[in-house]
């Protein structure tokens, strides 16, 4: 449910990307294999499902605990010679990889982490092919204001506020926030074009557990059918991406 509006999205625009490449691509089992490079992607939550859909994917993380999982994820999906572990992080990612090396890249929670999101805005682009997207998730620093407010934690709300990184005190484990101008201005200085911005989880962490439990279409609208069609109609909404959690970006490397 958390990443249902991302995958959708990410989904959609690498079929995009193999319609417009199969005339001229290598075309195997009615497919088009493209190259995605997942940077932070752990132990494969998106990794496996694009292997499934015919891609060949890298996964770099700096777990290797993580990559273990991944693997044996990937052996028991059946997709093993599609998913390959690189340990790394988007700091040293040119260590296991060539520039220019993929069609799409992830990167999904990791440029709250980084010393530099300028910096890593701009490794994601040179990891692009010219055509090639990016896909990158990130806190949304509005949302947390809200969140700790709701929480009864109206300090740490107002601190958040004002704080530059959008942070709630020293005992935040994020370390920093992106509104959304500011990750749209990272994004392009680093050469990318948005092509669209999608809030992620607007809804999710605010609804009560209990009141998913119950069967769509009878008893509250917040079960789990309707819920995930609740956020994926608001989640381009301008007014509701403000609150989500999280901000989802995709971009693309114009063809030179």
């Amino acid at each position: 449910m958390r990443t249902a509006v991302v995958w959708d999205v990410v989904r959609s625009a690498l079929e995009t990307i193999k319609r417009e490449a199969a005339p001229a691509g290598e075309v195997v089992g009615g497919t088009v294999p493209l190259d995605v490079v997942d940077v932070g992607g752990g132990t494969g939550g998106f990794a496996v499902a694009l292997a499934r859909l015919g891609h060949r994917v890298t996964v770099v993380d700096p777990s290797p605990d993580a990559l273990a999982a991944l693997e044996r994820r990937a052996a028991e999906a059946g997709v093993s010679g599609a998913v390959r572990a690189a340990q790394g992080d988007l700091a040293t990612v040119f260590d296991v990889l060539e520039p220019e090396c993929a069609d799409a890249v992830l990167c999904h929670g990791v440029l709250e982490f980084v010393d530099d999101p300028a910096e890593g805005c701009r490794t994601a682009r040179g990891l692009l092919r010219p055509g090639g997207i990016a896909s990158i998730l990130a806190a949304n620093r509005t949302a947390i204001v809200l969140a700790r407010a709701l929480g009864g934690h109206v300090a740490e709300a107002l601190a958040a506020l004002h704080d530059p990184r959008g942070r709630f005190g020293a005992h935040d484990p994020v370390p920093r926030r992106f509104g959304e101008q500011a990750l749209r201005d990272l994004i392009e200085q680093a050469g990318l074009t948005v092509r669209a911005v999608h809030g992620v989880r607007i809804f999710a962490d605010l609804v009560p557990a209990a009141a998913t439990d119950v069967p769509a279409g009878s008893g509250p609208a917040a079960n789990v059918t309707d819920l995930l069609a609740l956020e994926a109609a608001a989640s381009a909404l301008p007014e509701f991406r403000a609150m989500a959690t999280q901000l989802h970006v995709l971009a693309g490397l114009d063809e030179a």
